[in-house]
């Protein structure tokens, strides 16, 4: 094979290719649906002609039959008068006209018959055309499904593809991190929290802590003031002074410390 006759089949091939995928089926039944209607137009078109033609050699054949009977009649009227020749002039008219007229019969015999084939010929591609109308219905119909069906059978494969899946593992896995990472957002705040709760408390009790010792002093003053030296009771001086504290003795240094203490618990008792 020359290279001349291989690209003329390799640009054939192309062609009939493009060809092949540009066809859309419900666009070139409408089309084919066209066609034949503009068909069915033209043949009724030449059917009206021939009926037209028809009617026609019709009309010029009675009118042919009508002059033949009526020089036959004049012809009667000349044998009724005796004049023989023109009797015999007016038959021969008349078998002109005959003449005449059996041609026109024949063609309009004939007319007549191709008219009536034309007629069924123009019912039956009347008929060929509201069949093809259902069939292109179904064949639509057909067409729609058969796409529905190849969309949901592409979109089912790219659903139960791999890919999507792992998109789907990969997210779930992306919230569960993000719902770990809320859990530990939530947890340091609350040791945080229940930091500064502590050290509320233990501001109260180093307060607490604070009161009992004021509370002590005032009492070891208090003890302090009410004790005097044995040697000042004697004197009668309402100006003595108590001894220091220095001076007290480790005994009422201790009596003085739970005395404090009884005083600071009654007080809790009675608030």
């Amino acid at each position: 094979m020359g290279l001349f006759s291989r690209l003329g089949t390799l640009i054939r091939s192309n062609i009939n290719e493009l060809i092949n995928r540009a066809e859309d089926p419900e666009k070139m039944l409408n089309q084919v649906l066209v066609d034949m209607k503009q068909q069915l137009i033209e043949a009724k078109k030449q059917v009206a002609i021939a009926i037209a033609d028809e009617k026609r050699i019709k009309k010029q054949w009675e009118q042919e039959a009508a002059k033949a009977a009526e020089w036959e009649k004049k012809a009667m009227l000349a044998l009724k008068a005796g004049d023989e020749n023109l009797a015999r002039a007016a038959l021969q008219r008349k078998s002109d006209h005959d003449e005449v007229a059996s041609q026109l019969k024949d063609q309009w015999e004939a007319q007549k018959n191709s008219v009536e084939q034309l007629k069924v010929a123009l019912r039956g591609l009347d008929s060929k055309i509201e069949e093809a109308k259902r069939k292109r219905n179904l064949l639509v119909s057909r067409q729609k499904r058969a796409e529905a069906q190849r969309t949901i059978n592409e979109t089912l494969s790219s659903i139960n593809s791999t890919s999507a899946f792992d998109t789907f593992g990969r997210m779930s896995e992306r919230v569960t991190q993000l719902e770990a990472e809320a859990e530990a957002t939530s947890e340091i705040g609350g040791v945080l929290e229940e930091g500064s709760l502590e050290s509320q408390f233990k501001a109260l009790e180093a307060g607490n802590v604070d009161d009992q010792l004021e509370a002590l002093k005032r009492k070891m003053a208090l003890t302090a003031g009410k004790t005097e030296d044995p040697r000042q009771l004697g004197s009668g001086r309402a100006d003595a002074k108590a001894p220091p504290a220095e001076e007290l003795s480790a005994d009422d240094l201790k009596a003085a410390e739970i005395d404090a203490q009884l005083e600071e618990l009654k007080k809790k008792l009675s608030g």
